[in-house]
C-alpha cells in the first residue's frame, strides 16, 4: 500500500508530500492542473524513462519518493536474492534525475539498477492508464490471467522444467547436426593432419637432443682438432705436464728424509698426474669419436627441418605442444566417427523430451480451460451490472504451431457487447469504453483470487458518464476491500463514491506556475464535486446536488 508519496522540482511541481490511506481514494482536478504529473512521477518509480525536461525550469535536480507498506506481500526472496536490507513490513523507493541527464534510483536507500526497479514496483504499483487497455489484445496477459485465476503454480513449474529440458538437449542436437556437417568436410583434413603428426614420432626431449647433435656434427673438425691439440699439451714427449710433474714429484722425494712435508707435496702432485692422465685418456677417445659425417648431419637437418616445420603450422613451440595437439586432434576424429551413434541418442531423447513436453503443457492447457470458463462467467454477470445486458465473452484456447516457454496455447479474447452479434477479438471490436469496463471487471476479478498491488486507474471513465459511472466506482470500491485503489477521475458520480478525495490544483505567480494536492475536508470536497458538476460557476443548486450526492453515497 502506498503509504506516503514526496515530489520535488518535477514538472510544475516544486515540493509536494501527501499520505494515502488503504481502501478508495479518488484524486481530481482541473484539466492541465498536473493530474499527469502525478502520474508521471509515479511512473519513474516504476522505472519508466527518465527525461531531464522533466526538471523544474531552474532546478538542478528533481526527486520522487514514495513509501510502502509491503506487509504479507511475500518479498523476502526478493530483497534476499538482491542483497537488500528490508525490515518485513516498509519499502522506500527513490528516484533522482539531475540536469546534467544522470538518473539514480534507490531502494531503502540502497542504490539499485533500474531492472531492480522495475522489478520491485511490479510488485507495488500498476498505473492503469488508457494505454493499458491495449492488453486485452496481448496474448502475454491473457495467459498471465488465466494462471493467476487457475493458481497453477504446479503445472507451470513442470511445465517449465520440461521446457527447459526440452530446449536444453534440442540445442545440443541441432549444435551436433552443424558439428556433424562441419566435421564432415573436416574429417580429412584432420586425419592428414594427424597422420603427419604419428609418421612424425617425436619424443619429448628429442629436439634438444637433435640441436646439439646438430652443432656438433657441423663443427666436427673444428671440434676433433682442439681435442687433439689439448691432447699433445698433456702428452708431448718434450714438455708434456705429466712428464714435468713426474720429474717435480722425484725431486720432492729426494728431500724427503730430512723435509717430511715434500712428500705430502709430492702427493698431491701425483693426484694431479693422475687426474690429468685421466683427461688425456678421455680427450684421445673423445677425439676419436668424433669425425664429419655429412651423411648424419644431412638426416639431423632434415628431422629438424620437420619438426620446424610443424611447429610453425600448428603454431607450438615444443613437441609436448605437438603431442598434445595429436592427443586432441585424435579425439576429434574419433568423435567424427561416432557422430552417428551420438546423434540417434540425442534424437531418441529430444523425442522423449517432447512427449513429457507436451503431457506437461496438456495439463497446463487444462487448467486455463478451466480457469477460462470460470472468468468469462465472472466477467459477463460483471460488466452486465456496468451497462452491457447483452455482452459475450469467451477465452478462444488453441494449440500453438509450436510450443514456447508460456504452454502449448494461443489465447485469444473473444468479446460482443451486442445480441445475435458473433463473438471477435476484443481488440477489433470493443470500443474505448467497452475495454475501459472490461479492464475493470476483470482486475476486480484477480483482486479476488491474488494479492494486487496499489492500482492508480486513471482515465477508466472514459466513455462513461452518469449511472454508469456510479457502476464503475462501486466496482473500485469492493476491489478496495482487497487492495488500496487510486482513481483519477473527472466525474462527479465517481469522485462521492471515494473514502478520501484529493484535489490536484494549480497556481500561478508572476514568475513561475506550481502545481501541488491537497486532501480535501468535507466543506472542500462539496464544493469540488459541485464544481465538477456544474463548473466553475457553483450555484446553490449544484451545492445541494454534490450534498445530495455524497450523502446518497
Amino acid at each position: 500500500m502506498l503509504q506516503h508519496l514526496s515530489i520535488s522540482n518535477y514538472a510544475l511541481i516544486e515540493q509536494l508530500e501527501i499520505d494515502f490511506t488503504s481502501g478508495f481514494s479518488v484524486i481530481t482536478g482541473e484539466t492541465g492542473a498536473g493530474k499527469s504529473i502525478i502520474l508521471g512521477a509515479l511512473g519513474l518509480l516504476c522505472g519508466s524513462r527518465a527525461d531531464v525536461k522533466a526538471i523544474k525550469a531552474g532546478a538542478q535536480k528533481c526527486c520522487v519518493e514514495a513509501d510502502f507498506n509491503v506487509s504479507g506481500l511475500g518479498l523476502e526472496s526478493f530483497f534476499e536474492a538482491n542483497d537488500l536490507d528490508f525490515d518485513g513490513a516498509t519499502c522506500c523507493i527513490r528516484r533522482e534525475l539531475t540536469a546534467a541527464g544522470k538518473s539514480r534510483a534507490f531502494l531503502n536507500d540502497t542504490p539499485v539498477t533500474l531492472a531492480q526497479l522495475k522489478q520491485i514496483s511490479a510488485y507495488l504499483i500498476d498505473v492503469h492508464s488508457q494505454h493499458q487497455n491495449l492488453l486485452m489484445g496481448r496474448e502475454d496477459f491473457l495467459l498471465s490471467v488465466l494462471d493467476a485465476v487457475a493458481a497453477n503454480d504446479a503445472e507451470r513449474s513442470a511445465y517449465a522444467k520440461a521446457y527447459a529440458d526440452y530446449q536444453s538437449v534440442s540445442r545440443k542436437l541441432e549444435e551436433l547436426r552443424a558439428r556433424a556437417s562441419d566435421e564432415q568436410c573436416d574429417t580429412e583434413y584432420i586425419s592428414f593432419q594427424l597422420t603427419q603428426l604419428e609418421e612424425a614420432h617425436f619424443q619429448p626431449g628429442e629436439q634438444e637432443e637433435l640441436e646439439q647433435e646438430q652443432e656438433q656434427l657441423a663443427h666436427a673438425e673444428d671440434i676433433k682438432r682442439a681435442l687433439c691439440q689439448a691432447g699433445q699439451c698433456l702428452s708431448s714427449d718434450e714438455s708434456s705436464v705429466s712428464q714435468q710433474l713426474r720429474a717435480t714429484i722425484a725431486q720432492l722425494h729426494q728431500v724427503s728424509d730430512y723435509y717430511a712435508a715434500s712428500e705430502e707435496l709430492a702427493e698431491r702432485i701425483d693426484s694431479c698426474r693422475i687426474e690429468l692422465d685421466d683427461v688425456l685418456a678421455e680427450l684421445e677417445q673423445a677425439a676419436d669419436r668424433v669425425e664429419y659425417n655429412p651423411e648424419r648431419l644431412a638426416e639431423v637437418d632434415e628431422r629438424l627441418s620437420l619438426l620446424y616445420s610443424l611447429l610453425k603450422k600448428h603454431r607450438c613451440t615444443t613437441i609436448d605442444e605437438l603431442q598434445a595437439l595429436q592427443q586432441q586432434l585424435q579425439e576429434q576424429l574419433d568423435e567424427s566417427l561416432h557422430f552417428d551413434e551420438r546423434l540417434q541418442q540425442l534424437e531418441a531423447e529430444v523425442a522423449q523430451l517432447k512427449k513429457q513436453l507436451h503431457a506437461a503443457g496438456e495439463k497446463l492447457t487444462a487448467t486455463r480451460a478451466k480457469a477460462a470458463d470460470l472468468i468469462a462467467a465472472q466477467l459477463t454477470e460483471r460488466l452486465q451490472t456496468l451497462g452491457m445486458p447483452s455482452v459475450q465473452t469467451a477465452f478462444e484456447i488453441s494449440p500453438r504451431s509450436a510450443a514456447d516457454r508460456s504452454g502449448l496455447d494461443a489465447v485469444v479474447f473473444m468479446f460482443s457487447a451486442n445480441k445475435k452479434v458473433p463473438m471477435q477479438d476484443v481488440a477489433q471490436i470493443a470500443s474505448g469504453g467497452e475495454i475501459a469496463r472490461l479492464m475493470l471487471s476483470l482486475k476486480a476479478m484477480l483482486a479476488q483470487h491474488q494479492q494486487l498491488p496499489t492500482i492508480v486507474f486513471d482515465e477508466i471513465d472514459t466513455g462513461v458518464s452518469g449511472k454508469m459511472a456510479e457502476s464503475m466506482a462501486r466496482v473500485m470500491q469492493q476491489m478496495a476491500a482487497r487492495c488500496q485503489v487510486l482513481c483519477i477521475t473527472h466525474l462527479p458520480q465517481i469522485a462521492a463514491l471515494g473514502t478520501k478525495h484529493y484535489m490536484v490544483y494549480k497556481t500561478e505567480t508572476d514568475e513561475q506556475t506550481f502545481s501541488n494536492i491537497v486532501e480535501l475536508n468535507d466543506e472542500q470536497r462539496i464544493r469540488e464535486v459541485a464544481t465538477m458538476l456544474s463548473g466553475a460557476d457553483l450555484s446553490e443548486a449544484a451545492i445541494e446536488n454534490a450534498k445530495s450526492l455524497l450523502r446518497t453515497h
